[in-house]
This record gives C-alpha cells, structure tokens and sequence, in this order.
C-alpha cells in the first residue's frame, strides 16, 4: 500500500471545489502524502458522472503530487440497513453511484458507515447491511475498489459501534475481500474503547485484532474528541485538543501494525486547521 512501509501516511479530508484534481494538490500543498475526498456532495442521492477530463485531471495530481493510496467517503444519506422502502431503494442506488465513481476515478478505498436499523434491532440491520452488499457486488463484478466499513461512536440505532458488529458484517458477505475496515479514534473513545494511554491502547488493539483483525485496517480516521469515553456522541476535535489526549496520538502513529496505513484528519475548520492537524501527527512520529 505504501511506498513507506515503516510508518503510516498522513493525509486529510481536503475540500474539492472546482474539481477533485484540486483536492490532491491542495492535500500536498500542507504536507499530506494521502487525502481522502467526497466524489460528489455527501447530501444529495444522485450525481451526475464524472466526466472523462475530471477523471484525468485527478489522476494526473495524484501522479504529479506523488498521493496514494486516495480514499473517498460515501453521502451521509445512504443507509443500506434500511428495511425495504424508498430510503433503501435511493441508499442501493447512490452506493452504486458512489462505487462506480470511486473505480472510474482509480480511487482505493471508499469509507461507508454502516448504517442504522431504525429500532429494528442490531442482528435485523446487519442483515440487511449483508444483503445490500451482496446485491452491489453481484451488480458490480471485479472491481478494484474496496469498501472500507467505517466503526461509528453508537448514537441512536447506528450499526458499528461494537467489535464484534464489525466482524459480523465482514465475515457475512459473500465477497469478504472486497471490504476493509476504517476505524475513526473519536467514535473509538465516544463507543467505549479507551486509547488514551500505553495500556488502554494496547488492550483496544489486542482486542480489535481478536475479534476483527487488524490486518483488515485500511484507513484510519484521525479526530480527538469532544466527548468522553463512552459518551456515545460524535463530536471531532483538533489533535491533542479533546478527551483523547496527545499521548493517544502519539501511540496511534507509531503502532507497528499502522505502518503503511493512510491516517486521515477529520478535524473541524479544515480550511485553516488541517495543516496544523496533519503536522501535528507527522511530528509525534518517532523516528
């Protein structure tokens, strides 16, 4: 994955207006080496395709400016553990959209939350996350592109707050080699699982790589919290600056298994604070 195998690469979420070649050179321009990027407005259902000048101009800054692997997130609106219905009919259609994007645009790793049940219960979503999956795969055969699900911070009915949800997800589609997981730190703390310090990041971890495996971490999202532990309410805060602690950071960046691994920021005021945010982390990694 990584040209650097001895460390992760840090990147953010960058902004994309005027097109998403911007979003790369923008990224480089304050020092990042991966970024990831919405391919169309997170809050609308449909999006016209991308057209093939687009796809090239991205293409050529990712080359030009030396970022990979690229990671794209999908709309806030897509729920595939929806019961059938209209939300569940517009979720399969722009998840494909989102799926068709990503691959057109040669991008690796396309993070998706992993829905809600709606008051239907867990082991009810998670089904239907299943079969949603396994009807996209179906529809789309051989694509590069993975699907990294995303662990959430467990407000509401949100599927993925819990290890072993993320597991069951994995190891129920058909087609397991074509997901990976995304583990975001905020929702992390904000779920339960405390990585402040030596001993309860390590333990997470080990924890983690029992019941989900680690080996399956293919993005990491980067975000202190403003909440505490076990808060269950999803609130980003700059690196070092919320409930997570400097410390949580430091361990997070120089954990042997994360080496080659994207860390993606998140963080709030990206216009004026991702700079400072992704320099934050590169500098806690030792050499």
């Amino acid at each position: 994955m990584s040209t650097n195998p001895d460390r992760p690469l840090i990147g953010a979420h960058m902004p994309v207006a005027g097109g998403l070649h911007n979003g790369v050179t923008a990224g480089k321009a304050i020092g990042c080496e991966t970024v990831q990027v919405f391919t169309s407005s997170p809050r609308q259902w449909k999006s016209k395709p991308p057209l093939d000048a687009s796809l090239e101009a991205y293409k050529l800054a990712c080359r030009d400016c030396g970022i990979a692997p690229t990671i794209a997130h999908d709309s806030y609106l897509i729920n595939l553990a929806s019961g059938p219905g209209d939300v569940l009919t517009k979720s399969l259609g722009a998840f494909r959209d989102e799926l068709e994007r990503a691959e057109a645009f040669g991008i690796e790793f396309l993070v998706s939350h992993p829905g809600a049940h709606l008051g239907e219960g867990v082991d009810v979503g998670i089904k239907r996350l299943i079969e949603s999956l396994d009807q996209i795969h179906q529809e789309l055969p051989g694509y590069k592109v993975r699907t990294a699900i995303e662990t959430t911070a467990g407000q509401g009915t949100y599927l993925g707050d819990k290890f072993e949800q993320i597991a069951q997800i994995l190891g129920g589609v058909k087609e397991p080699e074509r997901l990976a997981v995304c583990i975001d730190t905020c929702h992390m703390l904000a779920s339960g699982y405390d990585i402040r310090d030596k001993e309860a990041f390590e333990t997470t971890m080990s924890l983690f790589d029992e019941i989900v495996g680690l080996r399956n971490i293919a993005v990491i999202h980067a975000n202190d919290s403003q909440k505490g532990l076990g808060s269950k309410v999803d609130r980003h805060a700059h690196i070092g600056e919320g409930e997570i602690g400097i410390e949580g950071f430091r361990l997070l960046v120089n954990y042997p298994a994360f080496a080659g691994v994207p860390i993606i920021v998140e963080t709030p005021d990206a216009d004026t604070m991702h700079e400072v945010n992704v320099k934050r982390l590169r500098d806690l990694i030792e050499a």
